[in-house]
């Protein structure tokens, strides 16, 4: 008897969550997006590798926008880029704008999505991913990220809750913290007033929810 096929989470969902669900909500279930520098400049670095093709470099084969899937965990998404050894070992390296020398807490959400292109590559081809990198643009460095049992451990129970975040079909409470300040949402968010009062918060809360 063939597997239940699970609804689908974009990769992006997870990087989302892992910075702010509230922010991951508006973006998956409310479908309510805003630009800032900090998008615009993602967007900009992504031109370089949003154009599917490849390469051979050094001797290995260069795939720029490759499609992803994990059947397993219902992901789907796209690599920025995913390099093959001779021997077909793949090896995905995410791009990022900013520098290399994140807050901790910041990079393990990029370290989360690299990992869960990580499992995708692994299903499709057969072939286990080890560890892959993410290019920082201002750094213009890349820094190696090992794809250990933690982090995929951490990756897998990531999925569970954006699944069920996703869900619920309700808006989590915001962080109101650091993360709000280069949050492209922040003024559809409005942290700051939703946590003024239990009564206020609701209200908004109550804004966002889906109609039945």
């Amino acid at each position: 008897m063939a597997a239940e096929l699970l609804d689908p989470i974009t990769l992006s969902a997870l990087q989302h969550w892992c910075y702010c669900p509230r922010q991951c909500a508006l973006i998956h279930v409310e479908q309510v997006f805003a630009e800032n520098l900090f998008t615009l400049r993602g967007q900009a670095l992504h031109k370089r590798v949003d154009d599917p093709g490849f390469e051979v470099r050094d001797g290995l084969r260069v795939e720029r926008a490759l499609p992803l899937f994990c059947d397993r965990l219902g992901l789907v998404g796209k690599a920025d880029i995913v390099e093959f050894s001779p021997d077909g070992t793949p090896y995905p390296v995410e791009y990022k704008h900013g520098s290399r020398h994140k807050r901790a807490d910041i990079a393990a959400c990029d370290d989360l999505q690299l990992a869960a292109q990580a499992l995708c590559l692994e299903e499709m081809f057969a072939r286990p991913v080890p560890e892959g990198a993410l290019y920082y643009a201002t750094s213009r460095r890349r820094r190696i990220v090992a794809v250990n049992p933690e982090l995929r451990a951490k990756t897998e129970l990531a999925v569970r809750e954006v699944r069920q975040l996703l869900s619920a079909n309700a808006l989590p409470p915001p962080l109101n913290d650091e993360h709000c300040r280069a949050c492209s949402l922040r003024d559809l968010c409005q942290p700051e007033a939703a946590t003024q009062s239990p009564a206020r918060s609701a209200a908004l809360i109550a804004l966002f929810q889906p109609e039945d």
